[in-house]
């Protein structure tokens, strides 16, 4: 069984920056996914289980950092250059195995989530 909470949301400036944070046991391909009201919840980033893979979406690309820090069953988000349409609810999600690592019905084992709220 694998347990994941998340922590480090909270409201920030645009242009502000933020890290979110894991724990998550288990040796497992790993990803953020986000929600705001309203809406879907939609791909953020992944990371296989030694770092050396990652993923993101367009997105967030070359502003979000995803990480991972085995001996501390971690995994991290930093997030920078924060705009007010990165509001939402993250989420922190693990598989074992996955077809597309972009969509969450492939992912079986979630957190409860961490809310960030961006202003303008």
């Amino acid at each position: 069984q694998v347990h994941l909470v998340e922590s480090g949301g909270g409201l920030v400036q645009a242009g502000g920056s933020l890290r979110l944070s894991c724990a998550a046991s288990g040796r497992t391909f790993s990803a953020w996914f986000r929600q705001a009201p309203g809406k879907e919840r939609t791909f953020v980033a992944a990371i296989d289980y030694s770092g050396d893979n990652t993923y993101y979406a367009n997105s967030v690309k070359g502003r979000f950092t995803i990480s991972r820090d085995n001996a501390k069953n971690t995994l991290y988000l930093q997030m920078n250059s924060l705009k007010p349409e990165d509001t939402a609810r993250y989420y922190c999600a693990a598989t074992i195995g996955y077809n597309d690592y972009r969509e969450p019905t492939e992912y079986r084992y979630w957190g409860e989530g961490t809310q960030v709220f961006v202003s303008s």
